[in-house]
């Protein structure tokens, strides 16, 4: 019945559950994946993305057929995770630039051997804040400016919060290979 991506989209747009469930199964371990990155633990991401689905079959008669269906979902789910990052701001924690080393970390200094999951472990630990503008800047692809508007902040405050979060990464790397020296 729905065997083509084409006949899954028009499927939603007439809301037939059959496609929407066909919809979410095909798609939602990617978008997962993206909540996460945003989020500060899974079960705030399966929100989101419950959210982020939701919004997309709210939505779906908009979507233009000239355009990646894919990153049509892709930008309705980042700017869903955003919204939930705007609403819980107020739970947010931000860091003084003070809090961090002013230490230069060379690169020799960084493991040699680091798997893409530990990566996305130490940017999860990122405060939430710093997590937004990272993914944003390093992941999506935005501008400072665009970040700033999404995230109704100033420019600087974009910059600041991406020198940060590399800060903290660096700390991280070099304090993951401290521990691998040690074993």
């Amino acid at each position: 019945m729905y065997s083509t991506e084409e006949e899954i989209i028009e499927g939603c747009i007439k809301q037939k559950r059959k496609a929407q469930k066909m919809l979410y199964k095909k798609h939602y371990r990617r978008m997962l994946g993206i909540c996460l990155r945003y989020c500060s633990d899974t079960a705030e991401a399966e929100d989101v993305m419950l959210t982020g689905f939701m919004n997309i079959f709210t939505k779906i008669k908009s979507f233009k057929s000239k355009e990646s269906f894919e990153g049509w979902m892709k930008r309705i789910m980042v700017n869903t995770a955003i919204d939930n990052f705007r609403k819980n701001r107020k739970h947010q924690h931000c860091f003084d630039l003070a809090d961090f080393e002013d230490k230069l970390i060379l690169e020799d200094r960084f493991p040699e051997h680091i798997s893409a999951e530990e990566i996305m472990l130490m940017i999860q630990k990122l405060p939430s804040g710093y997590k937004v503008v990272f993914n944003l800047f390093a992941i999506e692809g935005y501008e400072h400016k665009e970040i700033a508007e999404m995230l109704m902040v100033s420019v600087n405050t974009s910059k600041t919060q991406l020198f940060k979060d590399r800060k903290l990464l660096q700390k991280s790397l070099y304090n993951t290979n401290k521990e691998n020296k040690t074993k």
